[in-house]
């Protein structure tokens, strides 16, 4: 039986770069590895993953026409509020929503979910702060 200090005391981070991968492909990689299903003592209901650091998000691509097709939806709140965004103008905007949108649609939707996407960290360029993490590079 896995504890949560322990889980925490294991925790690893691993480091990807997203320059040319496939939108799909490496959210579920990602989703994988925040839910702990890369160890062998994975349990469904023990916050047991690890942090995953992903570089480069601007250089995310999607398959087919969906680059052209693919549209994003937010409420603002109010009556008539609904608003939509599409692919090429979130990639120029906020590419990190991109990736952290794939991700979040793949995990739990309760509070487990939510904690473990606080340890996705998700930047624009090819540098990133953290370094004290010790986060190991990971090809797919």
């Amino acid at each position: 039986m896995q504890t949560k200090e322990k889980a925490r005391e294991e925790r690893q981070w691993f480091l990807f770069d997203a320059k040319g991968k496939t939108l799909g492909r490496l959210a579920s990689e990602i989703a994988k590895i925040l839910r702990g299903k890369h160890r062998p003592e994975y349990t469904p209901h023990v916050d047991g993953g690890d942090g995953v650091v992903v570089l480069n998000a601007e250089h995310i691509k999607v398959t087919g026409s969906k680059e052209a097709q693919k549209v994003y939806h937010r409420y603002t709140g109010y009556m008539g509020g609904l608003r939509t965004t599409t692919f090429r103008e979130m990639l120029q905007r906020k590419p990190e929503q991109i990736l952290m949108h794939a991700v979040k649609g793949m995990l739990p939707r309760n509070r487990l979910g939510r904690a473990q996407m606080k340890k996705l960290r998700i930047f624009k360029g090819d540098r990133h702060d953290l370094d004290a993490q010790k986060p190991m590079q990971v090809e797919i």
